[in-house]
This record gives structure tokens, C-alpha cells and sequence, in this order.
């Protein structure tokens, strides 16, 4: 969630072709009477002559916590011809209302409402195109699929056409425990934030307590939800893709956890459509790490300028889909840059990936079936080095070498690689295997062992085996009865050098990933033609076109700021020999800036802490706690909140305290208690 700054190939950009204006704030009238803020950057002039829009539409508080971010793109987009309105959400920022949850049909009926708006401006030619990463990614799907006559095009960047398969929430039917909380709990302080009274007057304080008193805990409603119901089918574009009409440009990292939806796009989406992977994290590619980083916003210049001004830019005589295929590094948590190569498709999928098999052996990978019994390692501690769920580019976030772990799970190792070996696409393992419990998980990781001995993870994937044949309809499994699944790994581009061996690790847990079960199971792996790793496996055509280099990374100039405190990271892993309780303890300083424009100071301090005593997967347990600050010297808020989860055999147990402080004096103290029963989780 850090404005990243560890960047140093961009170049900023100070001359462009058009002046901007800027406006901090203005009313946009929803038709039940609330009022949304936004902020405008619009080119000089457009009043006489209209320009296209870029709408991007969050959440997070133009003010203050995402100025920095806009500061690089909106003036950029503005000074190359360009409306750009960036919106506080309702119930968010400056915006009146209250916002209930994620991705509500309110939202979306909103952003129809902001297009209408939009479209009367004088400055407008009611042509709108909307970007937005993460939220403003999904949103922008959504969006799309209502149809507005004005919005003619998105970018979408890190997000997902399927809510529940690709988001904090669930993974392959299992509970994330590692993320689900958390971004709970960030939502319920980021809410909390009052708005300002520089914009709304005198009501602010009003407003903030019908904020604070309002807004639910949006862990809640999630785990009413365990399984793929109608809650997660709406906002899941992928219900019904031919509602996407209009060209999309969908984006994603491979250390992003959203880049299995940009796959899906572009073989799924029947509209014009361009798809872009690079080794980033969860943040834009002119600025992320790892790099290298591109020029991406010459890229989204290029596509505005073909959708919304209808020139030809040539953009779309390029190749549609391009990838970057990583060469093989050691394990590291951090990376700044990502040795690899840019590859090029028509499109996914594609005659250039074919699939290689490997079989289960004698604790190998070998090329034909074998027979006996693997009993799998149940350990709850499994899982501890495998990195955070979903990076932002912090130093820690990457998994470390997975030799610990690999001893921990029931591992198999091929042989030396003889050959260079190219993985495009998903990995998947297909498994016979019998289980003495009617509820069990089983996790599946995809390694490279170098010569030097050291494991670097490449993907992984997740399966809670009560889905195994629905995630809407879960049923028990089938106690010591042999049974098949099939476990899609996460997308993955990942180039294996000759003399390197492939691991496969299977366990029925991953620690602080994946909400353990209620008891631990014995599992056993049946060895035979069903049991087996399948490889999509990449092979460059001969005839395999130039590759269009990117541009060098170019931003506008990062408005003025004063660091009132640095920003830090710790992440740390904790044994107590005597108790055998394991702790991950995860703590993020944000740091806290003044920005000169507005005045307005803010900053925030995350501490997260998962504990689990070996061989009790009932004492799993979650604290997230936050502290946060906004203000300027004569206006000072504060919040402060804990959440926990934890629970037995039959319920989840899941608590929220949250503290508004206005100067000294808390103005709100509260705390929720939720319990629900599990539902096949």
C-alpha cells in the first residue's frame, strides 16, 4: 500500500501539449440526492474544444492517500489531451453515503450516474474511457458490462473476472486466512477516515459519525459466504462475458495475485482486447518492481487515442497479447528487476504451449506411471516462507528459498533438466488420493531446484477437496475411498535453464495462506497413470515476429511532499520450543507525509500476527492491527482498530474494535463479535 519511490528508470515528463487545470473538488449529483467528490484535470481550452474523459473511480481518498499516485498519471493523461476525473466513492473520501461493501450494484449504479454526468460537461466530447488498478480494475469490468453509452473503452489493471477465484477471500474453495482478515480490517479503518472539512464544512463531524456508526465490518457478509453463491457471482464479469462489449486492455504481474484473470480475458472477451503481463507486483508497470518497468503510460496514451479520438495509433496491428517470460534467479523476499524476455501471441490460447506430463514416483518426477502409496506430510507450520498472497513491491513480500518448506510437505524432484524448459500458462496437478477426514485441504507448490541446492518457488495453486467438483455445491469427501482431482496451479511464464530440476510439493496445509481444517487428515497419494504433473510447456515459433520495444518509463512530476516519518518493514518468523507455537509477525510502517498543496497529513502503521501451534489446527489465530492518522495543524483525526478470527470444529469466531479519535478525545469506541458456522471450510 506504499506510494512506491524505489523506482529509477523513469524519467519525468514537465512539458506537454496541452496546459492543465486542475480543480480539488466538485459536486457530482447522484439522483437520490448524495453527493459524490471529485477531483478534475482538464486541458486549457477544452471548454471551447471538448476532450475525451478518463474516469478512474476508487475508494481510496483522492486528498491525501492516493494524491501521490494520481499526481504521476492524471496530469500526464490531462497534458496529452485528456478530462481526467478521479471520484471518491460513495461513503468514501469526501463523498456523503456510506459505502456497505465491495463491488454492490450501488456502486455500479453510480458509475452509470457519473458517465451521465460526464457526458454533459461542457469541457466533454462524452467520449470516456476508465483505468484503474486493483478496486478501479474490477470496477472498470463491471462497469463495462453495464453498458453505458459513453463509455467507450477500459484499461484494467490487477483485477479479476471472478470474485471468489481470484480475490482476498477464497482460493480453490479454502479460506485465506492470510488475506481475508486483513483486508477486512484495512477496510474498516480506511472507511473510518472522516471527510474533509476544508471540502464539506461544517458537517464534517456529522458525516464521520454516521460514517463510523454505519459502515459494517465487510468480513462479515464474506464468510456468510463460504462457498460460490449468488453474493459472489455478482460483479463476476466472467457469468457473462459477451456483456463486454467495448475494447478492453487488461493488465497483470506475475507477482501480482490477480493475473490469472488477464488469461481468461483474452480468451474469453469477443470485443477488441489486449492483454500485458510483466513480472510486476500489484501496482502500475511505469513504476513497479520487480522490473523492468515500461512505458506505460505512452501505452495507455496509444490506446485512448485509437478508442477515444479514433486514430489510428497502430496499436492494435501489434500482436495482442505480450508476456514476460522470466528467466530462472535465486530465491530472494525482494527483487528490484527480473531478468527475462518480452514473447508475443495473437492471443490465448495458443499452438505454441503444448503439454508435458510427469508422473509420481519414488519421491521423483518421472516420464511414465508408477505404482504404490505416497502418505502426504502433515505439518501446520507448512507454509510459513511462502511469501504474502498478493505483493505491492515491499521489501519481504516475495517467498523465500522453499527448501524448509519442501521438507515440511511430501515433495517429488525430477531429474536434471537437459534441455531449457519454457511454462506458459497454468500448471496442473491431477492427483488419486485417499482421505480419512469428510473435510480436507490440499495445497500444491511448483519449484525450481538450482545445482546450488536452492528451491525457488515458481507458482502454486489450492484446493479445498469438498469443492472438488463444485464451488457452489461443496460435498463431503469420500472417507478411504480412492478419488481423482485436478489442481490448477497459478498462471505462471517461467524459463528453466538446463541443469535445474522441477519439484513438486503436495500438503493439506499452508499456514498462514489457507484457514486450516477443523482436524488434521492423513492423506495418501495413489501412484498410478492418475496421479501426475501436467506442464504447459512454451516453444517459440521460428517464424516468431520482432518484438516492438516498450518505451522508457515516463511519468508527470510527483507533486510536492515532506516525509514526517520514513516508512519500514518487518517480517518476521517466531518458534516457542516449549509450546511448539509458530508466529508470523508482519509489520508495515507506512510512514506518515504532509502534502504542501492541501496541507492535509497522513499516515498509517499495520501490524499483522498469525500464530498456530503444531499439530492443533484449531489454535489458528489472526490479529490485524491498525493505527492511521489524517489532519492538517489545526484538524487532527486519528483511528485505531484490532480484529481478530479464529475458531473451533463447528464456528468461526471474529471480532472488530475500532477508536475515532478527534485530537485527543475518542468520539467513537466500539466493538463488534460475529460467529458463523463453517461451511465446509
Amino acid at each position: 500500500m506504499v506510494f512506491n519511490v524505489r523506482e529509477s528508470t523513469r524519467s519525468i515528463k514537465k512539458d506537454f501539449p496541452f496546459e492543465v487545470e486542475v480543480t480539488d473538488h466538485i459536486w457530482i449529483p447522484m439522483s437520490d440526492g448524495t453527493r459524490l467528490s471529485a477531483k478534475l484535470w482538464i486541458p486549457k481550452g477544452a471548454e471551447q474544444q471538448p476532450v475525451p474523459v478518463i474516469l478512474e473511480y476508487l475508494p481510496y481518498r483522492k486528498n491525501e492517500f492516493t494524491a501521490l499516485r494520481d499526481s504521476l498519471r492524471h496530469p500526464y493523461f490531462a497534458g496529452h489531451g485528456y478530462a481526467c476525473v478521479r471520484v471518491d466513492m460513495r461513503g468514501t473520501g469526501d463523498s456523503e453515503g456510506i459505502l456497505y461493501d465491495e463491488y454492490l450494484k450501488q456502486e455500479q449504479d453510480d458509475a452509470l450516474e457519473i458517465l451521465d454526468w460526464l457526458e454533459k460537461q461542457e469541457w466533454s466530447t462524452g467520449s470516456v474511457g476508465m483505468i484503474g488498478k486493483s478496486w478501479g480494475g474490477f470496477n472498470g469490468l463491471q462497469v463495462a458490462a453495464r453498458q453505458h453509452r459513453a463509455l467507450k473503452t477500459i484499461i484494467t489493471l490487477c483485477s479479476t473476472d471472478d470474485r471468489y477465484a481470484d480475490d482476498v477471500h477464497y482460493k480453490g474453495g479454502a479460506l485465506l486466512a492470510s488475506d481475508m482478515l486483513w483486508w477486512a480490517s484495512t477496510m474498516l479503518v480506511y472507511n473510518a477516515r472522516p471527510a474533509d472539512p476544508k471540502h464539506v464544512g461544517d458537517s464534517w463531524r456529522e458525516n464521520w459519525l454516521e460514517r463510523l456508526h454505519k459502515t459494517p465490518p465487510f468480513v462479515e457478509e464474506w464468510m456468510r459466504h463460504q462457498r460460490r453463491d449468488e453474493f459472489w457471482q455478482h460483479g463476476s464479469v466472467c457469468e457473462n462475458y459477451d456483456d463486454i462489449k467495448i475494447p478492453v486492455y487488461a493488465v497483470g504481474g506475475w507477482a501480482d495475485g490477480y493475473t490469472n484473470a488477464v488469461f481468461r480475458l483474452m480468451q474469453n472477451l469477443k470485443g477488441p482486447k489486449k492483454g500485458l503481463i510483466g513480472p510486476w507486483a500489484h501496482e502500475y508497470p511505469e513504476v513497479a518492481v520487480p522490473g523492468p518497468q515500461i512505458g506505460f503510460l505512452q501505452e495507455c496514451i496509444r490506446w485512448w487515442d485509437q478508442w477515444l479520438k479514433e486514430e489510428e495509433t497502430g496499436i492494435m496491428d501489434e500482436p495482442a497479447f505480450r508476456i514476460y517470460m522470466q528467466d530462472a534467479v535465486p530465491p530472494e523476499t525482494d527483487y528490484f528487476v527480473r531478468p527475462g524476455e518480452w514473447i508475443t501471441e495473437d492471443g490465448w490460447t495458443t499452438e505454441n504451449v503444448t503439454n508435458q506430463t510427469y508422473y509420481f514416483g519414488n519421491q521423483h518426477l518421472v516420464e511414465t506411471p508408477n505404482t504404490g502409496v505416497e502418505l502426504l506430510k502433515t505439518q501446520q507450520q507448512h507454509g510459513l516462507y511462502a511469501g504474502v498472497f498478493c505483493p505491492f513491491g515491499q521489501e519481504g513480500d516475495m517467498a523465500s528459498d522453499q527448501s524448509i518448506e519442501n521438507g515440511l510437505s511430501t515433495t517429488f524432484t525430477s531429474v536434471e533438466l537437459t534441455n531449457e524448459l519454457s511454462i506458459l500458462g497454468f500448471p496442473k496437478v491431477q492427483v488419486k488420493l485417499k482421505c480419512d477426514k469428510k473435510q480436507a485441504n490440499i495445497a500444491v507448490r511448483l519449484s525450481d531446484l538450482s545445482p546450488e541446492g536452492t528451491s525457488k518457488l515458481i507458482t502454486w495453486g489450492q484446493l479445498n477437496l469438498t469443492h472438488r467438483n463444485s464451488h457452489e455445491f461443496p460435498e463431503d469427501v469420500p472417507t478411504n475411498e480412492a478419488f481423482t482431482v485436478t489442481i490448477e496451479l497459478d498462471a505462471i511464464g517461467y524459463k528453466l535453464p538446463v541443469g535445474h530440476k522441477l519439484q513438486v510439493s503436495l500438503s493439506p496445509t499452508s499456514w498462514p495462506h489457507v484457514w486450516p481444517s477443523a482436524e488434521e487428515a492423513t492423506i495418501e497419494v495413489i501412484k498410478d497413470e492418475d496421479s501426475k504433473l501436467i506442464l504447459p510447456v512454451y516453444s517459440k515459433p521460428n517464424d516468431i515476429q520482432d518484438i516492438i520495444p516498450f518505451e522508457q518509463p515516463e511519468t508527470a512530476e510527483v507533486m510536492e511532499r515532506e516525509i514526517l516519518r520514513e516508512s519500514s518493514r518487518t517480517r518476521e518468523i517466531r518458534h516457542n520450543t516449549i509450546t511448539n507455537e509458530w508466529i508470523l509477525d508482519d509489520f508495515s510502517d507506512e510512514g506518515c507525509r504532509r502534502l504542501p498543496y492541501n496541507g492535509l497529513e497522513y499516515g498509517s502503521e499495520n501490524r499483522n500476527v498469525y500464530k498456530i501451534v503444531e499439530g492443533d489446527p484449531l489454535s489458528a489465530f489472526i490479529q490485524c492491527d491498525w493505527k492511521l492518522n489524517v489532519g492538517r495543524e489545526e484538524w487532527q483525526t486519528r483511528l485505531e482498530s484490532t480484529s481478530t478470527m479464529k475458531a473451533d470444529k463447528n464456528k468461526f469466531y471474529i471480532t472488530n474494535h475500532l477508536i475515532a479519535y478527534e485530537g485527543e478525545k475518542a468520539i467513537y469506541d466500539e466493538l463488534k463479535t460475529f460467529e458463523v458456522e463453517r461451511d465446509f471450510v
